[in-house]
């Protein structure tokens, strides 16, 4: 018997397995930077791109976008670099607007958001917090060339200086996370971004894909579209320390980073596996299903077809979102999924309840969270009360000495028999 450790919410779980052909899948082990202050000021100081950061000096306005709680971004050691290169140029405190960069999540209250950034609520800085819906908050910059209208948060755009704040990691249908998508997706209206995402259905929208995929290159059009001054990305590893940190010019720094990501993330397997027990990585990444639905999505880049594949996400926010909530009620099946979601036309939210149905196709999906088991099955998963015993059930429908997988960062990991 070998016992296992995996994240789960702000702590860690154990199970027992017992097996012939059990592997430990890690991402790559790469150490955090000694002195990540330091090299998020060398960043800063030496941006990608053309950065001309004396054109900024004594600015009247600068709106900073960031990530909500459902990112692990370490604003602790991207903010203070960027706001001393303000200070150099002569930019005042009351000139900097923050702009909590939700996309369709909730909008956060005043509470939510001084947990967030605790820092910058004690500083006195504004922090708004953006809402998708708010018509009257946006603004409308056409169409992209695959017709995606841009619909902008106002703020952002009239600021005399426009940066984003984030970090770069694969993607499951973005290919990656970084640049411009946090003000492109992050900033944008609820008909751009469901415009955007429903290029999901092309195959080539998928993880670690980045010049073919038609989602992300939407994406970096709406980003030109929006003209961002600076963009500073982090490289986290499967400690949520920081790796690397680039800045400059929104292209510029995914494609510098994208390569140092995979570095992380990319380990060496021989096969698939018959069983894959995935962890999303504790919090933020399992605060709610929406989010933990990523980690099935890389579990499957290991799974055989017709494998199975266990989560491990407290999703202690339940669902985390009401749309897919909604769309899921009163529906029986995978196949009603696929129906509904065809005939009602794309819609972020119940898109979840999509990307489920396509992976229940090729994999049986169970869920081990703090989620009424109830409301799990109207998911239409199933619940799992102890590791052990799914698998000792699951077990008994397959071949005798079945591969298993255990992945506790499965969101950080992907094989290296994939073409990124």
């Amino acid at each position: 018997m070998t016992i296992f450790t995996i994240p789960y919410g702000k702590r860690n779980i154990n199970f027992t397995l017992e097996g012939k052909h059990i592997d430990l899948i890690l991402p790559n082990s790469k150490p955090g930077a000694e002195h990540p202050l330091q090299i998020s000021r060398d960043a800063i100081n030496t941006p990608l791109g053309a950065v001309d950061y004396s054109q900024w000096r004594a600015a009247q306005s600068v709106a900073i976008a960031i990530n909500d709680k459902t990112r692990p971004v370490p604003l602790e050691y991207l903010l203070p670099p960027l706001l001393d290169k303000l200070k150099e140029l002569e930019i005042p405190h009351s000139a900097v607007t923050f702009l909590i960069a939700t996309g369709t999540h909730k909008p956060l209250t005043q509470t939510e958001t001084a947990l967030l950034v605790p820092q910058l609520v004690d500083a006195g800085y504004r922090v708004i917090s953006h809402d998708c819906d708010d018509r009257t908050n946006l603004t409308y910059l056409g169409e992209t060339i695959r017709g995606t209208p841009i619909w902008i948060n106002q703020i952002f755009l009239e600021a005399d200086v426009r940066i984003v704040v984030g970090d770069i990691e694969p993607h499951h249908f973005m290919g990656f996370s970084g640049g411009a998508k946090g003000a492109a997706i992050g900033l944008a209206g609820r008909e751009t971004i469901n415009a955007n995402h429903s290029m999901l259905i092309d195959p080539r929208a998928d993880i670690g894909i980045y010049h073919q995929n038609p989602m992300r290159q939407d994406l970096e059009e709406i980003g030109d579209k929006i003209n961002i001054h600076l963009v500073v990305n982090a490289v986290l590893n499967q400690s949520k320390e920081i790796v690397a940190v680039f800045a400059g010019k929104p292209r510029e720094v995914v494609l510098a980073g994208m390569p140092v990501s995979l570095e992380v993330c990319v380990t060496q397997v021989k096969d698939r596996y018959d069983l894959v027990i995935a962890s999303a990585g504790g919090y933020p990444k399992d605060i709610n299903l929406y989010q933990a639905q990523k980690a099935v999505s890389h579990a499957a880049q290991f799974a055989r077809k017709g494998g199975v594949i266990i989560v491990a996400a407290e999703c202690i926010e339940g669902s985390g979102s009401e749309g897919f909530e909604a769309f899921v009620a009163g529906i029986h099946s995978f196949s009603e999924v696929e129906e509904k979601f065809k005939r009602m036309g794309f819609q972020v939210g119940p898109h979840k309840a999509f990307q489920l149905a396509r992976q229940a196709a090729n994999y049986s999906i169970y869920l081990f969270s703090a989620i009424p088991h109830g409301k799990v099955q109207q998911f239409l998963l199933n619940p799992v009360d102890e590791i052990e015993n799914i698998v000792a059930s699951c077990l008994k429908g397959m071949p005798e000495n079945p591969r298993i997988a255990v992945i506790p960062y499965a969101t950080n990991t992907l094989p290296h028999y994939r073409k990124y």
